[in-house]
């Protein structure tokens, strides 16, 4: 593929010293900006979700000039509201063995030794604050009976980290965030900006000075100035059209920041959730995820009969292949996701599989509710229940849920170094829009606790480093760079209403997303990655020949706003199959079926591929320049993942 390499490595901007005490020192060095001073500097939050709503919240009470956007109608509807199962922290209220430093090798383990050990020792240092922290904002956490906040298991540890609220926790925790939110907006400090879409990022001088936003309910494209600019728009998984996420959660904000010069690493990261309800029919739009906190009390089974029709309570004990546990005895059922993801696949393809389609393996409750009752499995997963049940008319109480994998999160994700700032000076990335902490791999329960730590603990300290070195107010919407970032919006915007095609928007995305799915998700060959870029390249000249985009420009357009998604996806998708193509080895959610173990887990090449892959748009679209990051592990020694 056609690719230049950048000849100097990437400085991280890692601070010198020992992990344990790195960023305490560090935040002891940083330069400040007074309180007197705060309330000159605009910062732009774009998103709302645990990093961008923590965040805006954190930098109003802090004293500075926020201006807040967000696609929805309220910053309440960001899809962490989504997030169910917990998040995780090394508080060790169970007394069984967690430590910072424990969390800390269990997420580089977890993320097959592809993050940077700083940033993530930083992050399970955090934990235990994030706790504290929305408590204090009343989060309803699960407690005991003595009233000590309860614990529970996710996958890939071998210890009880993970704070939970039912299966609601990613709403409780983004209620606590808005709380703290409005009530900056109602001190004057936040500005928000409901149903405004980033479409562009402004660079005067080489700095990120501003964003250009459709207003999504009149369509009026409007300039905001400020002096940084913080994006927190969450990940890419609805390039695969079928996932977990919202529909409409997108790319586009991220994706514009790249193609003005921030750098985009480790695009073919992506994971696919082990535990989803199964696709039903061609005409879905998502998929639906039961919470990885299932696996602590649901087994994992097939049939040991391939093509086995007969329903789950004819088939007896002895018949069945509880399969995570035969595989991994010392994890069982809570092995991280790439992994149980990779194994549900084996059985379905080797024709164990269940349901109509046999791409389904059963989650089955029944040891759990015998064991415990049925009383404290509701309370534990009562709201999960009930849902599965609407969706699929089935009772997971009398008979086993089926799940299969499916479309989740991203690891990759628009590069930063140490402070979250990207390789454009004033352009800050926060939670599941950067790369920063979970490697080729996150273990549930992590994307909370990176949401919130980036947006209460990281951000507040590094932004302001940055402006104290920034005059503020320098730059106005006046300035020539608006015009022309605005003139570009324009110009996509009238190019795509100007097709007037035969296909809509949603058959384009159905078709990359079957692309992404078959040759980018759960394996991948170097054939497959090479023969899918050139079909996402030729479904991309088709798209802006034969899109069918209706409507106006100057109104409320749905449409309109798929379609900018979509394109910007074309792109991306082709960016995710040169990068994987590139990584010739396996790791983590990256599987390539040419680089496996003689068991058939990942092979890694540390040798060749220890190092974070930065992309930078060279104005060419399908040739980018490789930039690397060299990743070292001087606390954790390199080894093969091994959970048996």
């Amino acid at each position: 593929m056609d690719f230049q390499v950048a000849p100097e490595p990437l400085d991280g901007k890692v601070p010198e010293g020992p992990v344990e005490t790195k960023w305490q020192r560090y935040q002891a060095e940083l330069r400040l900006v007074s309180p007197a001073n705060k309330r000159k500097y605009t910062v732009i939050v774009v998103g709302t979700g645990l990093a961008g709503g923590s965040a805006a919240a954190t930098l109003g009470e802090l004293g500075y000039n926020v201006l807040n956007f967000c696609i929805q109608d309220s910053p309440r509807r960001a899809h962490s509201v989504a997030a169910q199962g917990g998040i995780n922290a090394a508080k060790n209220y169970p007394n069984d063995g967690d430590s910072v430093w424990r969390l800390f090798y269990d997420t580089i383990k977890g993320g097959d030794f592809r993050a940077r050990e700083a940033n993530v020792y930083r992050l399970a240092e955090l934990s235990v604050n994030i706790i504290d922290q929305c408590v204090a904002q009343g989060v309803p956490f699960a407690r005991e009976y003595g009233g000590l906040l309860a614990n529970r298991s996710f996958g890939g540890a071998q210890v009880s980290r993970t704070f939970y609220a039912r299966g609601q926790t990613g709403q409780q925790l983004l209620l606590g965030a808005y709380g703290s939110l409005m009530r900056q907006v109602d001190a004057g400090t936040v500005k928000e900006f409901p149903r405004h879409e980033m479409l562009d990022l402004v660079v005067v001088d080489g700095h990120a000075k501003g964003i250009i936003c459709r207003n999504l309910v009149t369509g009026e494209i409007e300039r905001f100035a400020g002096d940084a600019v913080l994006v927190a728009t969450g990940g890419y998984s609805t390039a695969y059209f079928l996932s977990t996420n919202a529909v409409n959660s997108n790319a586009t904000a991220i994706w514009r920041c790249h193609k003005r010069g921030a750098y985009f690493a480790n695009p073919c990261f992506t994971q696919i959730h082990p535990t989803c309800i199964p696709v039903q029919g061609p005409g879905q739009s998502k998929l639906t995820l039961m919470s990885e906190s299932l696996r602590n009390d649901g087994r994992v089974w097939v049939p040991k009969n391939q093509g086995d029709p007969r329903p789950p309570s004819q088939i007896p004990e002895d018949e069945r292949d509880y399969f995570l546990e035969r595989l991994y005895p010392a994890f069982g059922n809570l092995v991280p996701r790439d992994i149980a993801s990779r194994a549900a696949k084996r059985m379905c393809d080797t024709g164990h599989g269940v349901g109509t389609t046999g791409l389904a393996v059963y989650l089955d409750f029944a040891d759990a509710i015998r064991r415990l009752g049925r009383e404290v499995v509701e309370q534990r997963y009562g709201n999960l229940f009930e849902m599965y049940e609407e969706i699929t008319a089935e009772d997971p109480y009398e008979a086993p849920m089926r799940i299969y994998p499916a479309p989740h999160y991203t690891m990759g994700g628009l590069w930063v170094d140490y402070n979250l700032m990207s390789n454009v000076p004033g352009l800050h990335v926060l939670g599941e829009a950067n790369f920063s902490d979970h490697g080729a791999n996150r273990l549930g329960a992590s994307a909370l606790m990176q949401g919130l730590a980036d947006g209460y603990f990281v951000i507040p300290y590094t932004l302001g480093a940055y402006l104290a070195g920034e005059k503020p107010g320098e730059v106005t919407t006046d300035h020539p760079a608006f015009a022309e970032a605005e003139g570009a919006v324009r110009v996509t915007v009238a190019k795509l209403l100007q097709v007037k095609g035969k296909k809509t928007v949603r058959e384009f995305h159905w078709e990359l997303g079957r692309l992404m799915w078959d040759h980018v998700g759960m394996s991948r060959t170097k054939e497959g990655l090479a023969a899918t870029r050139e079909k996402i390249r030729a479904l991309r000249e088709e798209f802006w020949r034969n899109v069918d985009v209706l409507g106006e420009p100057a109104e409320l357009n749905q449409n309109l706003e798929m379609a900018g998604r979509v394109a910007d996806y074309l792109e991306l998708g082709e960016l995710m199959c040169i990068d994987a193509w590139h990584r010739d080895e396996s790791c983590g959610g990256h599987f390539r079926e040419d680089y496996r173990t003689a068991e058939g887990e990942a092979q890694r090449s540390d040798e060749k591929f220890a190092y974070v892959a930065a992309w930078e748009h060279t104005g060419q679209l399908g040739s980018p320049r490789l930039h690397k990051e060299p990743l070292d592990f001087p606390n954790v020694h390199l080894a093969q993942r091994n959970y048996k």
